[in-house]
């Protein structure tokens, strides 16, 4: 069995719910859904493109953090409020992935009112060795 270890630093939001914000195992980084928040972890209501940027941005400081870059996400789970911004997520989405883009899993409308976005990703690690 693969040990797991915890990503950590500065650069990562803070959160007082019972998760890791990322966990390397093995070759893989798994990292927990990111939403609109700020550094200590307060929700930051703002506009979809602004909560889903804030959320990509905080999404890509864990996977920075684990020595990984977005073009390593081979899995991408996103959640989106509403049915009315789908295309403005498609469009901001591409600003995040090339291709070949990552397998991708799209839900709409399961957030309920206190968020318009979230995302949660797996990558491949490009060197196991490094932690």
């Amino acid at each position: 069995m693969s040990k797991k270890i915890v990503v950590s630093g500065a650069n990562i939001p803070k959160s007082h719910l019972p998760f890791s914000a990322g966990i390397i195992s093995g070759d893989y980084l798994f990292v927990s859904g990111q939403a609109s928040v700020d550094d200590s972890g307060a929700i930051v209501n703002d506009t979809f493109e602004g909560e889903c940027r804030r959320s990509f941005d905080n999404l890509k400081r864990i996977v920075e953090a684990a020595g990984c870059s977005l073009d390593d996400a081979v899995q991408v789970r996103n959640y989106v409020g509403k049915q009315e911004y789908l295309a403005e997520f498609n469009a901001i989405y591409r600003e995040y992935f090339k291709e070949p883009f990552p397998a991708r899993t799209t839900l709409i409308g399961c957030l309920g009112d206190l968020l318009k976005f979230e995302v949660d990703v797996v990558c491949a690690r490009p060197s196991a060795d490094q932690f």
